[in-house]
């Protein structure tokens, strides 16, 4: 006796769509590209933004410790590579997102022009001000690390921790900007719970690294939970400065929350190793 089968269920996404989506999004990296793109995936694809953070920080580490073994005399040149090969990494889009956001906040017009703003492709004084302000804390906190034998550490863990912005910024209280664009696929799919569990396992992999490390101390481990903690605070502050804005967030409020958290990061690091 044959059975008639009825219309299957969807299938629940798996997690290689989710990486695909994340690493395709955040990063230049070849990823292939999703079967399934709609807000589960999206939110999933967020809450793993620090394990594109690791990817790219280990390869930004990776050079950071080379440039060391090859001239352990010039401190600034493998902070100034480890910053670039981020920025590189990530495609830029992250340091245009900072740009777009600071020129819609600097015009301090009505929410429907600072909109209009972050969707033209040029970048106005305040956005290039922001870029260079945030690569020269970058290049000064992460150079301070390099020097006090943290570099390659403070790399991959500012990285990393930085990534976690994007489970805060896409949380369930946090309605898209905008009806179109990324904002819509990824603002308010992550639940506070899943945010705080990954921000767990992001601060006790940071505090693994910093006991591991040569030279351990209460200050590196202080420092190492601050930087990950801080990289939530500006997290809550860069959604609720949208949210009073533009209305809710965008694809470009999500890179400059980024790129934002990056040198409060670094600096906590340098500040502390």
């Amino acid at each position: 006796m044959t059975s008639v089968r009825g219309p299957s269920a969807p299938r629940p996404p798996g997690l290689a769509d989710a990486l695909r989506l994340s690493f395709g999004t955040l990063t230049v990296l070849p990823a292939g590209v999703p079967s399934r793109v709609d807000r589960v995936v999206g939110g999933r694809a967020m809450m793993l933004g620090p394990v594109v953070g690791l990817v790219v920080g280990g390869i930004a580490a990776g050079v950071t410790a080379l440039a060391q073994l090859v001239r352990p005399d010039a401190d600034l040149l493998a902070a100034v590579l480890a910053v670039l090969v981020v920025a590189g990494a990530s495609g830029g889009l992250h340091l245009d997102g900072l740009a777009d956001f600071a020129d819609a906040l600097g015009s301090r017009r009505d929410r429907e022009t600072m909109l209009r703003i972050m969707k033209q492709s040029d970048i106005g004084p305040f956005g290039v001000v922001a870029i260079v302000g945030i690569l020269l804390l970058d290049v000064a906190a992460l150079t301070a690390c390099i020097q006090s034998g943290y570099g390659w550490q403070a790399v991959l863990v500012a990285t990393t921790a930085s990534r976690l912005t994007l489970a805060w910024t896409c949380r369930t209280s946090v309605p898209p900007a905008r009806p179109d664009g990324l904002g819509t696929f990824v603002a308010g799919t992550v639940r506070p719970i899943a945010a705080i569990l990954t921000t767990a396992a992001v601060l006790a992999a940071a505090l693994a690294l910093a006991w591991l490390s040569s030279t351990p101390s209460a200050t590196r481990l202080a420092g190492s939970a601050t930087a990950v903690l801080l990289t939530v605070a500006v997290a809550l502050a860069t959604t609720r400065r949208a949210k009073s804005a533009l209305g809710g967030t965008t694809g470009d409020v999500l890179g400059a929350a980024i790129e934002l958290a990056l040198p409060a990061a670094l600096l906590a690091l340098a500040l502390t190793a």
